[in-house]
């Protein structure tokens, strides 16, 4: 008669090879998926800049970057007040709205990341600044330098970091005039107001807060504070689309 015991030491050696390998191949792929997490979290956010440096003007440096999760950053160099001739390097963190956030990124793709040709390379143009734009992501990393351009995305994009810009030094001269010099206030909001009104302005949220504390502050008269509620407003129903 033939003994079984052979074979049925082989058929256990053969499980326990089967589940070392399955126990394997699950460690492998939990391996996998955690190094995947590791990477997505490292991948950090595409971030889009524009700088200006435009000796003469005021601000003569600035420079904007925005995450494409909307978070961002304003620097510039310039005098504390158009009467002084004090300068300072001022710095603000703000979030840029979901709707403007998504156009900046939108123009940026459409012009190519800013990878091609930029400037026109009319030397017959009046100089306006020396302006870069540059994006960068985990597989993107470009920069253009350029006095004027003649792509539409790299005109819209200016145009509007401009914009932005300029809400922001009214928020920085804001913060100077509140603090020592409040009758100055209500000439600043005033024209403040009026660029806003005639479209000069983009993303009033960024100061809001500066126009909240002008608002809240019983020192101040109240039709300056009124016309700071009323930009805050402009603000709301800009950011709402409405």
């Amino acid at each position: 008669m033939v003994s079984n015991s052979g074979r049925g030491k082989n058929t256990g050696s053969y499980r326990s090879e089967e589940r070392a390998r399955l126990a394997g191949a699950v460690w492998l792929a939990a391996c996998l998926m955690l190094l995947g997490s590791f990477s997505a979290r490292a991948a950090g956010p595409a971030t889009v800049t524009f700088t200006l440096d435009f000796p003469g003007s005021q601000p003569d440096h600035y420079a904007i970057s925005v995450q494409s999760d909307g978070h961002a950053h304003y620097e510039c160099s310039a005098k504390i007040s158009p009467d002084s001739e004090d300068r300072e390097a001022y710095q603000t963190e703000f979030n840029f709205s979901d709707a403007t956030r998504a156009r900046v990124f939108d123009l940026a793709a459409q012009a190519h990341y800013f990878a091609g040709k930029v400037d026109s390379r009319n030397h017959k143009l009046a100089f306006t600044g020396a302006k870069k734009l540059a994006y960068r992501d985990d597989q993107r990393n470009f920069t253009a330098d350029y006095n004027f351009s003649s792509v539409g995305a790299v005109q819209q994009l200016t145009s509007l970091f401009q914009n932005v810009a300029a809400t922001l030094e009214f928020g920085r001269r804001l913060v100077y005039y509140h603090r020592y010099q409040k009758l100055a206030l209500d000439d600043e909001l005033k024209q403040m107001q009026d660029q806003a009104e005639h479209g000069n302005l983009a993303e009033l949220q960024a100061v809001k807060p500066i126009l909240q504390e002008i608002f809240d502050d019983p020192s101040v008269i109240n039709v300056v504070r009124a016309r700071a509620r009323q930009i805050m407003e402009m603000g709301n129903r800009a950011a709402t689309g409405r």
